[in-house]
């Protein structure tokens, strides 16, 4: 007996449904998305978080003197186990669904790809599961960061720019 289903009174055969009507079936069925809404809360939570960056890096430089430079490691580490911490109770991937991309373009975006595929394949083992597929995605970030670093030092050099910063 073919499956079949119904449409607002409408009743469709899956098994003969063709692709470009289903597409059209699909379409009609599918929540509308505010492209202004979306990209406001993007910028707003993704900003939030990185004014959250810039309040521990100002707490690392007034609680223990440290110099704009000297807090920034820090500052990415606390990030990353904030990130971290979220991504394991099962809070980021909620704040996610709402920010979009603002969550996925500071380095908490990444720490929590890589949190998430650990946990995902954990049940696989810690060197094959967790190991092997965490730095699936880290993998392709390390690489293109290699290459882009190695093609922006060889610009600087046939140029014969430094890379130092005058004040």
């Amino acid at each position: 007996m073919p499956a079949s289903t119904k449409s607002k009174g409408a009743k469709f055969n899956l098994d003969t449904l063709t692709h470009q009507e289903y597409k059209s079936i699909a379409q009609k069925h599918e929540p509308k998305r505010s492209t202004f809404k979306n990209c406001v809360l993007a910028f707003l939570i993704g900003g939030g978080i990185c004014l959250l960056g810039e309040a521990i890096q100002r707490g690392f430089m007034s609680w223990f003197g440290m110099s704009v430079t000297e807090a920034g490691s820090p500052t990415v580490a606390v990030l990353i186990i904030i990130s971290v911490i979220l991504t394991s109770i099962g809070v980021y991937d909620k704040i996610a669904q709402v920010a979009g991309a603002g969550t996925a373009v500071p380095v908490t975006g990444f720490a929590n790809s890589m949190c998430s595929a650990a946990l995902e394949h954990k049940s696989e083992g810690y060197v094959l599961g967790v190991g092997g597929n965490m730095f699936k995605l880290a993998g392709s970030v390390i690489v293109f960061g290699t290459v882009a670093a190695f093609f922006v030092g060889l610009v600087y050099a046939i140029l014969g720019l430094d890379g130092v910063q005058q004040p």
